[in-house]
This record gives structure tokens, sequence and C-alpha cells, in this order.
């Protein structure tokens, strides 16, 4: 079992995020933890009132929420009695037995997961340490909790998930040898055969995780005029090193024109994955908070390793998607408008699912009404999900990004600078 604990800012984001996986047909939410009523029988609102009305008794405290992951094995077959019974558990041995918390079943991956949200603030308005948890009271939870039940050990599930091929040891490489041949060999084979790309960048960004390229040389060269191409190490810093092998010299054959077969072949047989990968970027997005990082670092995690393409002027203009599950590869652009690296960009600093749209610009006139009708009916109690048309101007006041002032630029009152008269001395 996998344990991932995150400390997002807004407890608001954290139900959201599942919130929406529950209206879309991927996600169920099983139970209600030290709640006054089930699950089944709570709206949004409801649910998020449980966390507030303890959140309220601490002003002070910056981080109030707890937004754990357990992850098994894809053989593991567990009931959902189970997994409520592994998930109470876990709260128990990492300290949030008494806290309020919310499990859902996550069906949208290839292994079976839940997550669990909760609060770090207790009745009595007191937080919950939650520094170096995941280290100390989680990890040794995680282990107990696999021993009980039988569970395959985090450990090995982590060597299980690896793309399976091994990266070329630059630093031990003897450049120009056989072993470094061998290597290299052995990577380009297994990204060959293995993986569905449709474009040379594409291949290369599958074989740059495993610290190899090919390379076609400089267009007014030789080997580009003949269509040929080579493979060659990645050093540390991801600069070309070694000896070049010829493409023809590795026993796949992977030279240009069998890759260009591959590309027409790789086009159909990946469709089928495209969906996963924009659905794992829809998900890290929401747990970005606005950093690139945080999204990179999130996707490895869904086991798809990004390549940046950026500028000499360090301006990001393209991005790349290896999913290492599926073993298919995306340029952004490629799985739709609002995944280029541009509109990634865009979605990062506004926080939105999807590209402003000129619809969605229109009917900003109307966001005061809106506002006014979704709090009257939060307070009736009656259920408002923030889940409608990704454009919608209700999606953008009940998203999953951090509630700061919404009032326009233009309604807030500017500052004047108070002239300094000048003095004589």
């Amino acid at each position: 079992m996998v344990a991932k604990i995150t400390i997002p800012k807004s407890i608001e984001a954290a139900l959201n995020y599942n919130e929406k996986k529950v209206q879309k047909g991927n996600a169920v939410c099983l139970h209600a933890a030290n709640y006054l009523n089930e699950a089944k029988d709570m709206n949004f609102y409801q649910k998020l009132n449980g966390f507030e009305r303890l959140n309220s008794l601490n002003e002070r405290a910056t981080t109030k929420t707890l937004h754990v992951s357990l992850n098994f094995d894809p053989s593991e077959k567990l009931s959902e009695n189970k997994l409520l019974q592994i998930a109470s558990g876990y709260m128990e041995k990492i300290g949030f037995s008494n806290q309020p918390y919310l499990i859902y079943k996550h069906e949208d991956a290839g292994h079976p997961h839940i997550h669990i949200v909760s609060t770090t603030i207790k009745d009595d308005g007191k937080r919950i340490n939650t520094h170096n948890i995941g280290r100390n009271q989680s990890e040794k939870a995680r282990k107990e909790i696999e021993k009980q039940y039988g569970l395959i050990k985090a450990e090995r599930q982590q060597q299980l998930i690896k793309p399976g091929i091994k990266p070329v040891d630059t630093e031990k490489a003897i450049y120009g040898k056989s072993e470094t041949k061998r290597s290299i060999s052995n990577v380009v084979g297994a990204v060959f055969s293995q993986y569905k790309f449709t474009s040379l960048p594409e291949f290369n960004a599958a074989l740059k995780q495993f610290n190899v390229v090919a390379d076609r040389g400089k267009e007014e060269g030789r080997i580009y005029k003949n269509r040929g191409l080579v493979y060659r190490i990645l050093d540390a810093d991801g600069n070309k090193a070694g000896v070049p092998i010829k493409a023809s010299s590795i026993g796949c054959k992977p030279i240009l024109d069998n890759l260009e077969k591959k590309f027409a072949t790789n086009e159909i047989s990946r469709e089928a994955f495209k969906q996963r990968t924009k659905n794992a970027v829809d998900d890290c997005l929401q747990l970005a908070s606005g950093d690139i990082k945080n999204l990179l670092a999130a996707l490895q995690e869904k086991q798809i390793y990004t390549v940046l393409r950026q500028n000499a002027e360090g301006r990001l203009y393209g991005i790349t998607f290896v999913d290492n599950q599926n073993k298919a590869v995306f340029n952004g652009s490629d799985l739709g408008k609002g995944y280029s690296a541009v509109a990634l960009q865009s979605r990062l600093a506004t926080g939105k699912e999807n590209p402003i749209t000129q619809n969605e610009s229109k009917s900003s006139s109307s966001s005061g009404s809106l506002q006014k009708a979704v709090s009257q009916q939060k307070q009736q109690g009656k259920q408002i999900t923030p889940l409608s048309k990704p454009d919608s101007t209700l999606d953008v006041l009940l998203s999953t990004k951090e509630q700061y002032d919404n009032t326009p630029d233009s309604l807030l009152k500017k500052k004047r600078k108070k002239k300094r008269k000048n003095k004589d001395f």
C-alpha cells in the first residue's frame, strides 16, 4: 500500500476535487466519519460545513487540511467494506480518529485507491501537528496495515510501476565500446517496441527519461540530408555525450524509415489512452497551486513523465506527456486546446479548468446576481454542485482555486500616492 499525504491550503479545494469525481461518475463517497449524517444524505455544502465549523475555531493556523490517498496494487481486489476498515484504521493510527473525515473510492485509475479528506483543527481549537506526518506516523501506519491485511508492500509496488527499462548510466558508460552500444540498444529497443509515439520529438521524449536521444544532426549536415539517424547518451545536464551509435547497427533497426511507419500505426493505437492522460493532467492541475514544478511532480506520481520545450530566452513553447503506465506519448496540443504549453500556463495562473472562452467572458457581467443566488441557496441547504460546465460562471465561482477577493479590478479603489511637498532646508 502506498500512502501519500498532501496539505492543501483550502479544505474546499480538497473537497471539491473529490466531489467533482463523484459527479462525473469516477468516484463514490463511501463514508462520512464523525458526522451527524450519512455521506449519501449530505450535499456538498453540508460536508464542507462539517469541516469549516472546526476550522473557524482557529484563525491563526495557515494550513488546516489533510488530504490522503491510499493506493493499492491492481492485483488486490478489495471490497468497499475492506477499504473502509483500512481507511479507518489508518486514520486512527495517524491520530485523526476523532476528526470528521470523508472517504472516497476513486475508480478512474488502473489501480484501486481511496482518498480521505479531513481537517487538522480539533473541537478545542487546537491544531494537530502534521510536521513530518508522512515520514513518521503515516509510514508506521502503512507498514502495520500492510501486515494486518496482507497487502503488497509499498516498496514492491514502486518497483512494479516503474517502466521496467534500465536507464543508461552516463557516468559508468564507456563511450564507443560495446558496453555503451548494448546499453543504448536495450533502451532504444524497449521504447521502440513498447511505446506509442507519432513523431521524432515524441520518441525522444520517451527516450530522454532513460538518458538516450535520437539525433538527426544539423540540417546542413550529411547525416540529415541522407535521412540518417544516430543514438547518443545524454549526460546529467541533458547534453549529448559520447560516441554516436548508428541506428542501422541496433538490432530492432530503429532507422528513420521504420520510425515513420510506427508514427502512422501509433496514431490509432494510442487513441484509447488519450482520455486517461487528460484526466491525469486535469487532476494534477487542481493540486498544483499555480506552480509548474508542482504540476510535473504530481504527474510523475501518476506515472506521467513530462518534457518541457523552451526557447533561448527560457520561454515555454511546448510540452510532451509520456504515460509510462500505458506507454503512450502525447504532445500537449494533441490532447486538446486546453493542454498546450500556453494553455496550461494560463490554467495554472487562473486556476480554471479550461482556458477562458468567449462565452465565459460574455457571461461575466452576470456574476454578481449568480453569486447572490448561490449564497441564498447555500443558506437554505440546497444541493449546489460546483460541477457544471467548465466554462460556466458558476464553475468559476465554485472552482478549486482558493477564493480570495473576487471583486473585479475595475471596482477596486486605487490608492492615491501622496505628493511630497518640496521643502526648503
